[in-house]
């Protein structure tokens, strides 16, 4: 076995990869750029090394930097997680050219598979069923947009690089596709530095359906079952499943076979998956699969293989790496009940799902065990950049069936409390409750069509605003308490009537004040100033006031509370600062801002000004000062989180002034391009 490892990757990935070195012995070494100094990778790991500055291109991507750490450290392997260099061909042969291992597949095998258009052709020769298109090498507009044509529309554009959906586009009419070509080769060029795109046949009721293969040096090729990744939204992966609903065993059998001799055409060691896109239209049947790409690495989402199958992928990678054979053949596998796997990101649906960034301010996760696994790479107080992929962490759940690891699942998202920045994890419960997912009756349209009530932003209703009315009174009486007399010990007592106290909130820039009547004997009624009639009666049962300072922001009560709401008992999660009163439900969270004069008076955005919704860089200018636009013109391309965001006129008009130039570098919040104002 390996001895010593170097971990070439960050976040959660890396961390999961350390957890499996320790318990088998393998001494750790981790790299980190600048922005990742405090990073819980580089504490988890034995020892950790500086590679650089925070820009991926100057230090995650740097393969002689990082070969350089592992000789310096006296690392035998690099491990290279996903993303990255993991699928770089020329940092494995630097790898090998320094004495080191790669773990991983050899620089041929990644070569093989690295461009879809060659891939393709070479699972055509292999016998493997591909996606009827055009995969060769002229890059003509004109003559692509014949192929799309000849192809039939809709189409899609897809960067033979790529990968997570970047530099894919979907084209449905013929005058659009020249805007979408260019835009995918751009994204392309800026995420792998090739712009070469492929053109294929849009699936109308498409399957997003991947076989997880595994080989090593001695021949032996087995492949570890299907998960069905069809939960999408942008072409990227949101919910994960093993095995594949509605997957019949010839299905299985047909896929898993052709999977393992798409490994052997070239030769394949290590860990692999080979993506197929499914035609569903009439059901799963074996002759409407083809072979989409396959990926050389590790997948975000191998969690799910692991529970059902109850083996360590990462541990059979360092042992292929150190030349063991498998210890088993295909027949030894079973599947072993069903697993779901959630992908926790740091952004907003409800702003299509824009990238957030920001401070981890609380941070509490379900408690694992009994079914569930959390791979993380954050802890409460750390903060999240535009530097790189904001996903935080990913949710696994395993049951003996699909009802009961999907009714996990939803429990887990809705037991979830963080705060500090805004999370999809409201979006992913309602999406493990949606009714169509829950029948299995799933295919990569399902988000697009529900958009509107997955995303839904869900404003605060009564008895969330009393219950954030009461935090923030019991709040402040725990923190008045004192031993000054017997009297402070009576919390609401009056010689007449009930102790009143308005806790006044601001809500779309406007006050609204709760009243919190403290009736006696943890007894309580809260109600709305201006709405008497919409009180709500809350009876305590029990407060658990956990008190912690959360970096800059001012002291802060992580307050659970046990009440009894017009007569329904049940568990209530909060967080009360000086600022604001949080109430997390059902994994998303409210933030009630406490209200403060001068709020009335900032400035606020308006319809005349364009803002960047996050730090990123401008990659695009699509008009000029004094254009006329219409509303939801595209106006700029901003670049952050490695992906491209189009900024679009939010009224017609006509462009005042741009302030910004092609390549800067811009702030949450700058101002980008202001229009004229109107009478």
């Amino acid at each position: 076995m390996i001895d010593t490892l170097l971990i070439a990757n960050r976040g959660e990935i890396a961390c999961r990869i350390i957890r499996t070195a320790r318990r088998l012995g393998v001494r750790t070494v981790a790299v980190y750029s600048e922005a990742d100094a405090g990073a819980m990778h580089v504490g988890m790991a034995d020892e950790a090394v500086l590679i650089g500055p925070a820009a991926v291109a100057d230090s995650y991507l740097k393969g002689d930097a990082i070969i350089a750490a592992a000789k310096r450290c006296g690392a035998e392997a690099i491990h290279p997680g996903y993303g990255f260099l993991s699928e770089n061909p020329d940092f494995v042969e630097a790898v090998a050219a320094a004495g080191l291992i790669f773990v991983g597949p050899s620089a041929s095998a990644i070569r093989a598979m690295g461009l879809k258009d060659a891939a393709k052709r070479l699972m055509e020769e292999a016998g493997v069923p591909v996606v009827p298109g055009y995969h060769g090498n002229e890059q003509d507009p004109a003559f692509l947009q014949g192929e799309a044509a000849r192809i039939g529309y809709p189409v899609l554009i897809k960067a033979r690089a790529g990968g997570g959906g970047k530099g894919m586009r979907r084209v449905d009419d013929p005058a659009d596709f020249e805007t979408a070509l260019e835009g995918a080769q751009r994204e392309a060029k800026a995420a792998f530095g090739d712009p070469h795109c492929l053109i294929e046949k849009f699936v109308a009721t498409p399957r997003h359906i991947e076989i997880q293969i595994f080989g090593d040096e001695h021949g032996h090729v087995v492949h570890l079952f299907e998960r069905d990744c069809s939960l999408q939204r942008r072409h990227q992966k949101v919910i994960e499943e093993a095995p594949a609903p509605g997957m019949t065993d010839e299905m299985r059998a047909a896929m898993g076979e052709a999977a393992v001799r798409a490994a052997a055409a070239i030769g394949y060691a290590g860990a692999g998956t080979v993506e197929f896109i499914v035609d569903a239209s009439e059901g799963l049947r074996p002759d409407r699969f083809y072979f989409m790409e396959m990926n050389t690495r590790l997948q975000v989402e191998h969690p799910v293989t692991e529970a059902i199958t109850g083996l360590d992928l990462v541990e059979l990678q360092l042992r292929v790496a150190s030349g063991e054979a498998l210890s088993f053949t295909q027949g030894d596998l079973q599947i072993d009940g069903h697993a779901f796997e959630a992908r926790l990101y740091a952004e907003d649906p409800a702003k299509g799902f824009l990238p957030a960034t920001g401070r981890i301010t609380y941070l509490a996760w379900p408690q694992a065990g009994a079914g569930l696994r959390i791979d993380s790479g954050v802890r409460q107080g750390d903060r999240v950049t535009p530097h790189y992929d904001p996903m935080l962490a990913k949710l696994i759940v395993h049951g003996p069936d699909r009802p009961a690891a999907l009714k996990r699942l939803a429990r887990a998202l809705g037991d979830l409390r963080l705060a500090g920045l805004t999370t999809n994890a409201g979006f992913l419960k309602r999406l493990a409750e949606h009714e169509g997912f829950a029948a299995g009756a799933i295919d990569t349209g399902l988000i697009d069509r529900d958009a509107e009530a997955l995303t839904a932003q869900a404003e605060p209703d009564d008895v969330t605003r009393a219950l954030a009315a009461l935090a923030h009174y019991l709040g402040d009486a725990a923190q008045n308490v004192g031993d000054d007399g017997p009297f402070t010990r009576l919390s609401g007592f009056r010689a007449w009537g009930h102790a009143r106290q308005a806790v006044r909130f601001m809500e779309a820039g406007e006050r609204k004040d709760m009243v919190v009547a403290d009736l006696g004997g943890s007894a309580y009624h809260v109600a709305p100033a201006e709405r008497a009639e919409a009180g709500v009666d809350i009876a305590v049962a029990g407060v658990d006031i956990a008190v912690t300072s959360f970096n800059r922001c001012a002291e802060t009560g992580a307050i659970t509370l046990r009440v009894s709401v017009e007569g329904r008992q049940a568990t209530h999660h909060l967080l009360a600062s000086r600022d604001a009163v949080s109430v997390f439900s059902d994994g998303a969270i409210h933030v009630l801002p406490l209200y403060r004069p001068s709020a009335a008076a900032e400035e606020t955005a308006t319809s005349d000004r364009i803002l960047a919704p996050m730090p990123g860089a401008i990659g695009r200018l699509t008009i000029a000062a004094g254009a006329r636009v219409a509303a939801g013109a595209p106006l700029v391309v901003l670049e952050a989180m490695k992906m491209e965001h189009t900024l679009k006129a939010p009224r017609d008009g006509t462009i005042a002034e741009i302030l910004v130039r092609e390549g800067d570098q811009v702030d949450d919040g700058a101002v980008l391009v202001t229009l004229e104002e109107e009478a």
